[in-house]
């Protein structure tokens, strides 16, 4: 895998709390076991109408959003439930990264193994970036993922929450296995101490009394 250590991108921005994962990708759609095409069915229920066409009023509608890969969301993106189709269908709909202030347990986990960066940010500094690029529809920012910054539009630098093995799979372009791999000799001694101190220790049988006296 290709490593990616600096994400530059236009950015939209989605100023909604508690962004489930069933809104992110409806169960409908739960039917497929690969991602390709999980990017037309993103956001579905609020980026399209009854009929098929596209919502406007949708923030990923606007003709600012088009082509951006870092979307700014608000608190606890991605709860509910643990379907790891919500990262996939974010990711083909172009997404590199997503910046809130708190994420879903498990989804941000599942961003992690499928190369979605899901970055945190202080709950007043995330508001001030939004506000900043609903200002500029459409801007651009910088992630440097291995320094856990983010430069906004307007040379601001903020600090974000990557996580050690978001950075890890992202900056060495490695997944989990890979990194167990890397790991394997400390993994080995771990195990071979334990079975050490969990061996049975011989006990040394006391020799019985004679019943004989001096």
């Amino acid at each position: 895998m290709e490593p990616i250590q600096q994400i530059r991108s236009r950015t939209a921005v989605l100023p909604y709390t508690n962004i489930d994962t069933d809104q992110i990708i409806p169960a409908r759609f739960l039917r497929t076991t690969t991602r390709e095409g999980l990017g037309r069915e993103l956001f579905a229920d609020w980026r399209l109408n009854a009929d098929g066409t596209l919502n406007p009023d949708f923030p990923l509608n606007r003709p600012e959003a088009a082509g951006c890969s870092v979307l700014v969301a608000d608190r606890n993106f991605g709860c509910g439930s643990s379907r790891e189709h919500a990262p996939w269908a974010l990711e083909d709909y172009g997404f590199q990264a997503v910046i809130a202030p708190s994420f879903g347990d498990i989804f941000r986990s599942n961003c992690a193994r499928n190369r979605l960066l899901a970055a945190t940010l202080d709950s007043a500094a995330c508001a001030e970036l939004r506000e900043e690029l609903s200002a500029r529809p459409g801007a651009r920012v910088s992630i440097a993922v291995s320094e856990g910054r983010l430069t906004g539009p307007s040379g601001r630098v903020f600090e974000v929450g990557v996580g050690e093995f978001a950075r890890a799979c992202l900056v060495d372009g490695i997944d989990e296995y890979d990194l167990l791999a890397r790991r394997r000799a400390r993994i080995e001694e771990v195990l071979a101490r334990r079975e050490h101190l969990l061996r049975p220790t011989t006990r040394v049988a006391r020799p019985e009394p004679s019943g004989e006296h001096g």
